[in-house]
């Protein structure tokens, strides 16, 4: 089975989220959902997500899953936004500890910022496998960018 793609290029931050469904009125997952941030003003917006929010409704999707890939220094992520609108739960490579407790001293998050990653709902070991409705999904732990960093395989697509 070859999953739907639909991709949205964020302009601003130079960053793709996508949707990847398994069929029109199935089930889906969103990929590094954007977040918009204007640095200026200090305030967020959500017009990246609600572009997602609309293709998912027009398809009749059931968000199952939102998938990060790392944890983001270049976009803010709009994964409790979509959770809060659409349901689904909030993924991310079982190492985000490691950058946590990086990001907790770089940004003196103070000691109530949790290092254990329960910000999320599930915490992806390498080589997992879950299904976003018929579709299955593997991830892929590539270290690198952050040593959290995760793909998936999805199917015969990996983002």
């Amino acid at each position: 089975m070859s999953p739907g793609i639909q991709s949205f290029f964020d302009r601003v931050t130079n960053t793709v989220s996508h949707v990847v469904y398994d069929q029109v009125g199935g089930h889906a997952a969103v990929i590094d959902p954007v977040l918009d941030y204007d640095a200026k003003s200090g305030h967020t917006s959500t017009i990246a997500a609600d572009k997602i929010l609309q293709f998912i409704g027009e398809q009749q999707l059931t968000l199952a899953w939102i998938l990060e890939t790392h944890a983001h220094a270049d976009h803010l992520s709009s994964a409790k936004y979509l959770q809060k609108n659409l349901g689904g739960k909030i993924a991310i490579g079982a190492h985000i500890s490691k950058v946590q407790s990086v990001f907790k001293t770089l940004f003196n998050l103070g000691s109530a910022f949790a290092v254990d990653g329960s910000q999320f709902d599930v915490l992806l070991e390498e080589d997992a496998i879950f299904f976003i409705g018929q579709l299955r999904a593997k991830a892929l732990f590539v270290p690198g960018h952050t040593p959290a960093d995760m793909a998936y395989q999805i199917e015969d697509v990996v983002f």
